[in-house]
């Protein structure tokens, strides 16, 4: 196979054209029980990690905020009230499974008029230049086959002033890393295998958790997509790292 045609999808080479469609089919799978997921596999951690990426925002009233990837619409939700009405936040997601559940989610919460749903893919994002102030993107990039293009894309719609924010798994400390390894490739997928019927889907998160770029590789394609002051923070000993750049 081609090395300069073929990427990888969790830990397996494929042709770049089939990277979207399998991730695809794996976000398709877990959609209707994402949330319930997130809650299995991180014990409720990733509502700290969330929680922890909003207050890092900054975001306030009147701002606009595109969150990429925004799934189910956790952050969305939160940046819905955080802007208010003279606000407006962009739920952007590839997935249309994915799309259509945070949408009837926010819905049911009583989300509306301040939001937009858009069906997107995060390597050319279809929005004008300059335009927001925050976006953001969680456990989502890892996901993007060409990561560099979508850091790019997003600091052509950033605003100068504006900040960005890319919570992801990352590498854990070393005493932790037997440990979560053995979570990660032994314990989750059987948990996928009970809640969903899917242990193919959680074995390639796993996977594609482990591909991801570590913290300083992670920085350093931030600023080389034209991002200053790019920092990250380490939560839960390096399993999650929120990586934050701004555009001046």
């Amino acid at each position: 196979m081609d090395k300069d045609n073929t990427t990888h999808f969790g830990f397996q080479e494929v042709p770049v054209k089939d990277k979207v469609k399998r991730v695809a089919g794996v976000f398709h799978s877990v959609a209707n029980k994402y949330d319930v997921m997130n809650d299995l596999m991180s014990m409720g951690v990733h509502r700290f990690w969330k929680r922890f990426t909003l207050n890092a925002s900054h975001v306030r009233k009147g701002d606009r905020v595109l969150d990429i990837a925004g799934g189910t619409g956790d952050l969305t939700m939160q940046f819905s009230k955080m802007v208010g009405r003279t606000g407006h936040v962009i739920l952007a997601d590839i997935n249309e499974s994915m799309l259509q559940v945070g949408r009837n989610r926010l819905t049911d919460h009583g989300i509306a008029g301040n939001v937009d749903y858009v069906q997107a893919n995060a390597e050319s994002l279809p929005f004008p230049d300059n335009y927001f102030d925050c976006i953001t993107i969680a456990f989502g990039l890892r996901n993007v086959t060409d990561k560099d293009a979508a850091l790019r894309s997003m600091y052509r719609v950033l605003k100068p002033g504006g900040k960005l924010l890319v919570l992801e798994f990352s590498k854990p400390a070393e005493w932790l890393a037997p440990v979560y390894d053995l979570y990660s490739f032994k314990l989750l997928p059987k948990i996928g295998k009970v809640v969903l019927d899917d242990e193919d889907s959680y074995r390639y998160l796993a996977e594609s958790i482990r591909m991801h770029p570590d913290q300083m590789t992670m920085k350093t394609m931030m600023a080389d997509a034209g991002f200053e002051r790019c920092d990250y923070h380490n939560m839960t000993a390096g399993i999650v790292a929120l990586h934050s750049g701004y555009k001046f």
